[in-house]
């Protein structure tokens, strides 16, 4: 299966997708990543009103072949949780960029965004 790069999100070096809207960012994990684990079968997310830091862990997925960190691409608080994927994690697999969702943070600084990558510029990091 070709890798699926949605070209109106942006994306971290870590394969966390996030989509904006406003203040508000929805953050999941990329096609390219959910292949890569292969079947995930359990996923650890922030509780609602969690503070998170760009670049720093949020959350944990673990699959059948791994245990895999989870990144925030930016710095905010946490203002909505997935809580489907506790009972359905493999929804992660099945639609990495709809149901698949992680979390919704609101952004603290806006001037993060600069530092994600575009679609263009994630298609050439998984193709190295």
């Amino acid at each position: 299966m070709a890798d699926n790069v949605p070209q109106d999100l942006k994306y971290t070096q870590e394969h966390e997708w996030a989509r904006v809207s406003g203040k508000i960012v929805v953050v999941g994990i990329t096609h390219h990543a959910q292949q890569t684990l292969g079947d995930i079968v359990y996923v650890e997310l922030p509780k609602l009103g969690a503070q998170v830091t760009a670049g720093d862990s949020f959350g944990t997925v673990e699959s059948v072949k791994a245990v895999s960190e989870l990144f925030a691409p930016i710095s905010g608080k946490v203002v909505k949780v997935n809580d489907e994927l506790v009972a359905s994690p493999e929804d992660i697999n099945t639609e990495p960029y709809g149901d698949g969702w992680l979390v919704e943070i609101e952004l603290s600084d806006a001037g993060q965004l600069s530092n994600l990558l575009d679609a263009a510029a994630y298609e050439k990091l998984i193709k190295e």
